[in-house]
């Protein structure tokens, strides 16, 4: 690939280290409180796309042959971001519940901007640690999810959304007209059993039952109990509300990502119950520098559905005649999501100009608000 990037000089892979910048905001609001604590909110929903703004886009892609020898750089900051985010978490509960210097109220702003950071950085983490053959990276995911409480979402992730994506079986696929709200009430409510199902079928299919060792769930399960106990060790009743309050914070974020990232997208219905295999154009694509930076290339999103496998530092962006674009960053449009009315004016146009460019020959897309995909003329 003579046009393709050489991404091998460790100093290449600085920028990605941004999410660092979160932890002196963590300091800053555990120990000053009041209009400190609005240091995280601010770096992730203000400077970030403000910062996006200022550096644009990037649409260069790397060389996809890159040794793996070549990214330690880049894998570096995934494989050490859970002592650094037990340490944020754990630490931040005992001095919450042993200092008198913050007011109660603080204490649970604080926590919401811990929850900014285990859901923005130490999901994504463990998004691409989970998605690695080695055990070890995979346990490094492991361990983060059951810091926010999410453990399950390994499973979910995996079996269902990759091979759904698209499709009404696939819950984190938010509808066209789906609000957010609406959505993540739905994904909460659907993920755990659909999660279940996929463990299920897969042990049946070693001939083994649902409750056999081997099903992960038991370790999903020990995992966050330990996380639980943890919490309310360091800092009792209150140090464990607290806990369960940046878990909530950092699934809520995770949900919003998921949302923006497919929002009425679907795969072709063949009929019989099959779908066309996905393509770069069934997620939305964006090439904001900064929040790539932040998010380790997760903007990149439909590269990872077409190719699940490529690292982040190898992960390829697309233009607009492959995959659809977004108009802004993640967190710019995780702001807009929050606001139905504001989305529907933004998005909805886009998706139907993306029906037109990529499947002009369907022409009745009602059913889908329903939750079921409409059909090309003429396919049973």
């Amino acid at each position: 690939m003579s046009d393709a990037k050489d991404i091998s000089h460790p100093l290449a892979a600085l920028p990605f280290w941004l999410s660092l910048g979160l932890l002196p905001c963590v300091w800053l609001a555990a120990t000053r409180g009041g209009w400190a604590l609005l240091a995280l909110p601010v770096y992730g929903w203000v400077l970030l796309p403000l910062f996006d703004v200022a550096l644009g886009i990037n649409e260069e892609n790397p060389d996809t042959e890159t040794p793996e020898k070549k990214l330690f750089w880049y894998r570096l900051i995934t494989l050490i971001w859970f002592p650094i985010q037990a340490m944020v978490i754990y630490g931040a509960l005992w001095w919450a519940t042993q200092t008198d210097a913050l007011e109660l109220w603080e204490k649970f702003g604080l926590f919401f901007g811990v929850g900014i950071v285990t859901g923005a950085v130490g999901i994504v983490y463990a998004h691409e640690l989970m998605h690695q053959k080695n055990a070890p990276e995979r346990w490094l995911g492991d361990l983060l999810l059951a810091t926010v409480l999410y453990s399950y979402y390994r499973t979910e992730h995996l079996l269902v959304h990759h091979r759904y994506v698209g499709t009404p079986r696939d819950a984190v696929s938010a509808r066209y007209n789906e609000n957010f709200h609406r959505f993540f009430l739905r994904v909460l409510r659907e993920g755990p059993g659909s999660a279940w199902r996929a463990e299920k079928q897969m042990l049946a299919r070693a001939g083994r039952g649902p409750f056999h060792r081997t099903n992960p769930f038991w370790r999903y399960g020990a995992l966050m109990a330990l996380a639980l106990i943890a919490a309310f060790a360091v800092g009792g009743w209150l140090g464990l509300m607290l806990f369960i309050i940046q878990a909530y914070v950092a699934i809520w974020q995770l949900e919003l990502v998921d949302y923006i990232e497919h929002y009425g997208l679907s795969r072709k219905y063949l009929g019989e119950g099959k779908y066309e295999h996905i393509k770069p154009h069934h997620s939305w694509n964006a090439a904001h520098k900064a929040t790539n930076w932040f998010l380790i290339n997760l903007q990149r999103h439909s590269d990872h559905h077409y190719k699940p496998d490529r690292r982040f530092p190898l992960l390829q962006t697309y233009g607009t005649d492959e995959a659809p674009q977004l108009p802004y960053g993640y967190p710019a449009m995780t702001t807009l999501a929050l606001i139905p009315p504001l989305w529907r004016r933004v998005m909805n146009p886009k998706v139907r100009a993306w029906r037109r460019q990529f499947y002009p020959e369907i022409t009745d897309w009602a059913d889908y608000n329903k939750g079921r995909l409409p059909s090309p003329k003429g396919a049973s």
